[in-house]
């Protein structure tokens, strides 16, 4: 498996009895439910399992897996928000360029496919290494509260 710390989560063998986001969203902003950003219709969320640093995910705060299940006004605050994250992601990182991506129902590798979210992921050339492959291991240069403390000045600032 080439990502063994992802291997509980992804086989459901660490079972919630809430969805992780919702659970995310009620614990509000803080590098523990590293929640960076929130709105009536959307939440940035740093990924518990990122496959870069500056890994996160754009939400609707309310839990729906179905996106034409959204209201119109849910929909245009996602895209909202999706482009104010690709903003920050590259300003805070300076990548070269992101992986931008929706998995829409578990056939399509939805992970958590009860509650929408799209993965905005950084990504430099050559950002792979030889971990993967001999030891499957993913060494990632920055910690998740590092990654957060990073990110967060930036939607505090465009949030005023």
């Amino acid at each position: 498996m080439a990502r063994p710390d992802r291997y509980k989560y992804v086989r459901k063998l660490i079972k919630t009895t809430q969805c992780v986001f919702c659970e995310a969203r009620e614990q509000g902003l803080s590098a523990e439910s590293l929640v960076l950003a929130r709105d009536e219709f959307t939440m940035v969320v740093l990924n518990k399992f990122p496959y870069n640093n500056g890994h996160l995910m754009v939400l609707p705060t309310r839990h729906c897996g179905d996106l034409l299940e959204l209201s119109e006004s849910e929909y245009t605050a996602l895209q909202r928000t999706l482009r104010r994250s690709i903003k920050a992601v590259l300003e805070c990182y300076g990548c070269p360029g992101l992986n931008v991506g929706l998995n829409h129902g578990a056939v399509a590798g939805a992970g958590i496919p009860e509650h929408l979210h799209w993965h905005v992921i950084p990504r430099w050339l050559g950002d792979t290494n030889f971990f993967p492959l001999i030891a499957e291991t993913k060494v990632l240069a920055e910690t998740l509260e590092q990654s957060y403390q990073k990110l967060k000045p930036f939607f505090e600032k465009d949030r005023k």
